[in-house]
């Protein structure tokens, strides 16, 4: 979610299609490598200055996730596309096939149209999310799960 903090621009008068207006620089990739590694630094070792080993898988599992957000808004069906590459340029982007149901911002969630856009996201997002996450659980154990406890 917090690629959508950029949404408090609207309330000091920055335009949805600014550099810094929604879906702008929050959600492009410099900001996820940013958070990125801020995020696995204090993951990693909160006390220290020096990043622990395991820093680097930790930044990516971090930007994957950062990133994630803003390639699946591009897959949405609303708004004024994606700026993945600010702030280098503020190109908007969407992706061809855009399956995703837009979502309200603000109170208009709370309406029909709001019970619609998470249908399609339990379809195209929650639903493949668990999938997965399951598969990759059952991957971990080996395939323990499917044959049942050990003798």
């Amino acid at each position: 979610m917090l690629p959508d903090v950029d949404v408090i621009g609207f309330s000091f008068g920055i335009r949805y299609e600014d550099m810094f207006g929604h879906r702008g620089f929050t959600h492009s990739l410099a900001f996820a490598i940013v958070m990125g590694a801020v995020a696995a630094a204090r993951v990693s070792n909160p006390e220290s200055r020096v990043p622990n080993p395991g820093w680097l898988r930790l930044f990516i599992w971090f930007a994957a996730i950062t990133a994630s957000h803003g390639v699946l808004d591009a897959f949405t069906n609303g708004g004024r596309g994606i700026a993945f590459f600010a702030p280098f340029t503020n190109d908007r982007y969407f992706f061809p096939w855009r399956p995703i149901q837009v979502s309200p911002i603000g109170v208009g969630f709370f309406s029909p149209r709001g019970l619609s856009v998470l249908a399609s996201e339990a379809r195209w997002i929650w639903l493949p999310s668990a999938i997965m996450a399951a598969s990759a659980r059952l991957y971990k154990r080996g395939g323990r799960a499917l044959s049942g406890p050990p003798e």
